[in-house]
């Protein structure tokens, strides 16, 4: 998958701001006996295409949530904002211009 160059990091406040955001989600994905797999990939990086920011619930694979989640970051090219539980938040800005939904305030 394509590495987005031209995104920066996100700062503190913008995370926070998007944790705000994800408060009323609910979990697009779960992560459960398969573990992560090709297809969880796949999954979470349409969803974070169509959303941008979503939720992935860990129902197995608790303990492993952490080392799990870097790898989604990785394959996605997306950024994990928040930890609550067994849920993850994840963040990735649409490529194209046009279609992003969040637009994070400077």
């Amino acid at each position: 998958m394509e590495k987005l160059k031209d995104i920066k990091k996100l700062r503190g406040k913008d995370r926070k701001y998007l944790r705000g955001l994800a408060h009323s989600l609910t979990p697009v994905v779960i992560i459960g006996h398969e573990g992560l797999t090709d297809a969880i990939i796949k999954t979470v990086d349409k969803a974070l295409n169509d959303h941008e920011l979503i939720k992935i619930r860990f129902n197995k694979f608790k303990e492993e949530k952490k080392e799990l989640s870097s790898k989604i970051e990785s394959s996605t090219s997306s950024e994990m904002v928040g930890m609550i539980g067994n849920v993850a938040i994840f963040y990735r800005m649409n490529r194209d211009e046009k279609k992003r939904k969040i637009h994070i305030p400077e």
